[in-house]
């Protein structure tokens, strides 16, 4: 027997200490089974095999601190930016600590962009509506419509007279309030989104309407120039120094009426790209992703496809390829276009394309499942892809063939496919490594700016705590990694951006306060190879 006797005081004994060394060695096994599986998450993040230099290490801790303190405040408050609309979060996200830091961290490229919302609406009422011989009108359905003509536009079919707003300010009592409503009708932004806009209907509707709106303002010839300057400008004051516009290219007119082909608008962006380079050392430039509707028929989407292909031979090192646009929900299928798409490739043709697909919520319709045709048309990139994460199968084969998602946090929620970010779907492809850009869509038409509020929404409410420098790094570097730039434009590309990352690393490392204005190096010499100020005299060359 163990008890009742000396003999068994021993045995027992023994029990007793092999039952405390069995859950003392127990508790440890799940410490440690604990610990590895949380290294294996880490490990498997976006831009969790990167192994971070010792500068890097310590602005990691820096940012990372930072981090965690306005978590905690927000915790508290209950006023987490990333879960309320951006309309209402933004003023929270620019008193970040981390929002400043952001804004100064070198983000590389904007690879999803529309080219009639990057540069900012406010800029738009007060110097472009300022012009000499700008008129405006109204349709009888409340569309306001702009014209520049000398003396007076042709009446258009459905719309009221031609009003010069030079004259017609002269006669406000407050053009102040008058200016504000031209904003209102250039932007979604509202004091109340979730009012105002009660369902996607609304906000689709009110968001194709602005860029009727201000087409008639942006394809104005000398607007036109200076609106890409302006656009260049304020992306590369937030520390982007590449873009890739989805442009669909429509018909830029001058004041006595002459209109300008697609030929000269690709022209015009080159040219002014390179102005812009020659005052903007280590600014890369621009590529155009030739764009069209997808609601309209086959036979003029055809038309666009041999449109992009007649482009892409006479501007190989500008234009990147084709695109379908506007809102999937209630446009045409990449299936129903199957014959149009299919052109290129039966002549031999090489048009890379860059989908918009699945940017919709609901799942196991034509609408959704143009993943799975941008995955047989063998896409570059998926634009948006919210819907990625119910497909596996797609999911899997788009991995395995390294084809990216272009994230964009901001439009996603705006446009209400999702209204909190922390369960944006992006959040388990970032937590599982999936190759994925963030950008920002349309920031002008937002109310945002470059990529930084894109970014802070990633950063903050996608990648949850467990993002931290890596993950920044890791999007930054796919924006190269997955651009359209040839290879020799990518290693110039990555060259600049290591050097503006490397002061960027070692000003956040160096400072006691993180909280200090960050300075980072701008005047870097021009990376060769790329549109720089040379490419006004270079001819486009073979891809």
């Amino acid at each position: 027997m163990l008890v009742g006797g000396p003999s068994g005081r021993p045995a027992l004994l023994s029990l007793l200490l092999a039952a405390v060394m069995s859950f003392f060695c127990s508790a440890i096994s799940i410490d440690e089974a604990r610990k590895q599986l949380l290294m294996r998450e880490k490990m498997m993040q976006l831009g969790g095999q990167l192994v971070l230099k010792k500068d890097e290490e310590l602005a990691n801790k820096k940012l990372m601190a930072l981090k965690k303190a306005e978590m905690k405040q927000f915790m508290k408050t209950q006023k987490f930016p990333p879960s309320m609309h951006f309309f209402q979060a933004k003023n929270l996200i620019e008193k970040s600590e981390v929002f400043n830091i952001l804004k100064k961290m070198p983000k590389g490229a904007a690879l999803h962009v529309h080219d009639f919302s990057i540069a900012s609406m406010d800029w738009l009422v007060k110097n472009v509506t300022y012009r000499p011989h700008c008129h405006f009108c109204l349709t009888p359905n409340g569309t306001l419509m702009f014209k520049f003509a000398h003396p007076t536009p042709p009446t258009p079919a459905k719309c009221s007279e031609w009003i010069l707003l030079e004259k017609y300010r002269k006669g406000l009592q407050n053009v102040t309030e008058f200016d504000n409503s031209l904003l209102r009708n250039f932007t979604l932004i509202t004091e109340n989104p979730e009012v105002t806009y009660a369902n996607q209907d609304v906000v689709w509707s009110k968001f194709e309407t602005i860029f009727i709106t201000i087409s008639g303002l942006v394809s104005y010839a000398p607007v036109f120039r200076d609106y890409i300057l302006q656009g260049l400008e304020d992306f590369c004051q937030d520390n982007v120094f590449y873009l890739e516009l989805r442009a669909m290219l429509l018909p830029v007119y001058e004041l006595n009426g002459t209109i300008h082909n697609q030929e000269w608008s690709v022209k015009t962006y080159k040219e002014v790209a390179c102005t812009f380079a020659k005052k903007h050392p280590g600014f890369i430039g621009i590529k155009i992703i030739y764009s069209d509707h997808r609601f309209k028929n086959v036979s003029l989407i055809m038309k666009s496809v041999q449109t992009a292909m007649t482009l892409r031979t006479r501007f190989p090192r500008t234009v990147a390829g084709f695109d379908l646009v506007g809102r999937e929900d209630t446009g045409y299928s990449l299936y129903y276009y199957k014959e149009a798409l299919m052109i290129p490739a039966s002549q031999g043709f090489k048009l890379p394309y860059f989908f918009h697909a699945g940017e919709t919520d609901w799942q196991g319709t034509s609408i959704d499942r143009n993943l799975l045709d941008a995955l047989i048309l063998n896409a570059t990139r998926i634009g948006h892809g919210f819907a990625l994460s119910k497909h596996p199968a797609v999911w899997t084969n788009l991995w395995k063939k390294d084809i990216p998602i272009e994230v964009c946090p901001i439009s996603n929620q705006v446009l209400k496919l999702v209204s909190d970010l922390r369960n944006h779907p992006a959040a388990v492809l970032m937590a599982t490594g999936y190759p994925m850009v963030i950008s920002s869509d349309d920031p002008a038409i937002f109310g945002a700016k470059g990529l930084s509020y894109d970014f802070y929404e990633a950063f903050m409410g996608i990648g949850g705590m467990t993002a931290d420098l890596r993950t920044l790094k890791q999007l930054a570097m796919n924006s190269i990694k997955y651009s359209a730039l040839l290879d020799i434009e990518k290693k110039a590309a990555m060259k600049t951006w290591e050097e503006r990352w490397n002061n960027f690393v070692a000003d956040l490392a160096r400072r006691p306060n993180p909280s200090s204005t960050l300075t980072v190096a701008t005047s870097l010499a021009a990376p060769t190879g790329l549109i720089g100020p040379r490419c006004l005299n270079e001819r486009e060359g073979s891809q």
